[in-house]
Formats: structure tokens, C-alpha cells, sequence
């Protein structure tokens, strides 16, 4: 592991301390733990802008999902 210092606003710490305690933690895990998510959350959100831009370049022609509406039935409304 490598020690880093950074910047955080100070209300942004109180409330990261609060959780830490809640969470009987300590800031360096939790702030791992929050990059960690974040770090997943962008990865998804990469992947989805890719898959928009597919579709966008390539899209699906008309009638060829036609065979799989009845899939879609989601159980009673």
C-alpha cells in the first residue's frame, strides 16, 4: 500500500468520520472502500456509454426483435 495525502472539505469529513464510527471502521478503509465503488461505478458507466454509442453507429433494424416481445412480460401490472 501506498501513503497519500489529500485535500477534503471539512463538513465532507465530518460526515466520513461519522460513517467510520458507525461502520466501527477507520478513514483510510472506508475511503478505499468509497474509491473502490466509485472506481466500479465508472467502469459501468464506461461500459454504457460504448454500448450506446454501438447502437447509435449500428442500430437495430426494424422487426428483428419482434420474436422476443413475449419475453419481456414482466408477471401482472
Amino acid at each position: 500500500m501506498k501513503t497519500i495525502q489529500m485535500t477534503i472539505d471539512e463538513l465532507l469529513l465530518e460526515e466520513v468520520d461519522q460513517a467510520t464510527q458507525e461502520l466501527k471502521t477507520n478513514r483510510s478503509a472506508f475511503i478505499r472502500s468509497a474509491l473502490q465503488l466509485a472506481l466500479r461505478r465508472y467502469a459501468i458507466e464506461k461500459l454504457e456509454r460504448e454500448h450506446a454509442r454501438g447502437y447509435a453507429r449500428h442500430p437495430v433494424p426494424p422487426g428483428e426483435l419482434d420474436g422476443w416481445e413475449s419475453e419481456q412480460a414482466w408477471g401482472e401490472t
